[in-house]
């Protein structure tokens, strides 16, 4: 794109770099804002279906335009601060968990040499800047002066470093498989295992932890039966108690963001991400991206399947699951892999 730019307006290297640059980020960002408004709306559809409610259908055609209207409502509210709270921390905290939610975007491959920066690191970057979405929820607890929301920020401390753990044992099982950190390399990693699938799920080593991966992704994005932070029976709303306007719709855009970035990378990491579930030609005849959106949507709608029928966990079962089941066993898991890997691989190099 770079060099379509230079011979097309004769710019330099460097403004057609940065145009280049700031154009691939809208051409993702804008996408993702209309897929954020509609997965909201599939959602509430999906949750209605299963108690056997209709859900939205009254605004558009079979409700289609409701997330819409509940954008244009709170964008139209007064921004309201509480008097005791700290006002900087308190704008500020909505800002970081929606930027946040959209710069891990920059790596995802979204078929074969289509994404906004192809790093060796990627996947460190994603660890790295996902990570940092729990600061938003933190400043929203403590800036907000608020009992309810600091016991959710405590929360959402807590239960980041739980899973985030565990998260990062079973992504080390994946770069020891692969030997890179780079999420293309990794999807084409996992091409035609076997001579006839694609994807680590079929690999009976990885697959127990593309299970682990699935639920700790859950947590992470505080998802039912992991919503914790904002557990309106115990905190009111949690982190969000005192927000309104805009800055509730920041953090409603960016949990639901997060939420399918977390099926992105379920469906990157484990399900051969742009690759056809079977190593069959004919299927390749099907753009990449199309493949990699019906894995997420598949993700999706696991997410809010388990968010409509799983009880909200107690958080002493939470902090369980977490440090006495997903970390032994995620860590056992890496010494198993390491260990095949070094029993099959030795001395192919020589």
């Amino acid at each position: 794109m770079t060099a379509s730019f230079q011979s097309w307006f004769g710019m330099s290297f460097e403004w057609a770099w940065f145009t280049s640059a700031i154009v691939g980020i809208l051409v993702i960002a804008l996408p993702l804002m209309l897929a954020v408004a509609m997965i909201i709306y599939a959602d509430r559809k999906i949750w209605a279906a299963m108690a056997l409610r209709r859900g939205p259908n009254v605004v558009g055609p079979f409700g289609l335009l409701q997330s819409f209207a509940d954008g244009l409502k709170v964008f139209l509210q007064e921004t309201i601060v509480p008097t005791a709270a700290n006002k900087g921390l308190f704008l500020l905290a909505p800002i970081i968990t929606f930027t946040v939610a959209l710069i891990v975007w920059a790596v995802v491959p979204f078929q074969v040499g289509v994404m906004l920066s192809d790093i060796n690191v990627g996947l460190l970057y994603v660890l790295a800047a996902s990570s940092l979405g729990v600061y938003g929820i933190i400043l929203a607890g403590w800036s907000s002066n608020s009992k309810y929301p600091f016991f959710s920020a405590i929360r959402a401390a807590a239960q980041m470093v739980s899973y985030e753990v565990a998260i990062g044992f079973v992504l080390i099982s994946i770069v020891l498989w692969t030997g890179s950190f780079n999420l293309s390399r990794i999807v084409e990693a996992q091409k035609g295992l076997y001579g006839f699938a694609n994807g680590f799920i079929w690999n009976p080593l990885l697959f127990p932890m593309a299970i682990v991966f699935f639920i700790s992704s859950l947590a992470e994005t505080q998802r039912a039966p992991f919503d914790l932070t904002e557990a309106e029976s115990e905190l009111v709303a949690g982190y969000q108690t005192e927000y309104s306007s805009m800055s509730f719709a920041l953090y409603w855009l960016g949990e639901y963001a997060n939420v399918i970035l977390m099926c992105t990378l379920n469906a990157t990491l484990f399900w051969g991400g742009y690759l056809p579930p079977l190593d069959w030609a004919p299927l390749y005849m099907v753009p990449g991206i199309i493949w990699l959106f019906a894995k997420i949507l598949f993700f999706f709608f696991l997410f809010s399947w388990v968010k409509a029928t799983v009880p909200r966990y107690r958080y002493d079962q939470l902090m369980r699951l977490g440090w006495k089941i997903f970390l032994p066993l995620s860590l056992f898991w890496v010494f198993l892999v390491s260990g095949f890997l070094m029993l099959t691989r030795v001395g192919v190099g020589s």
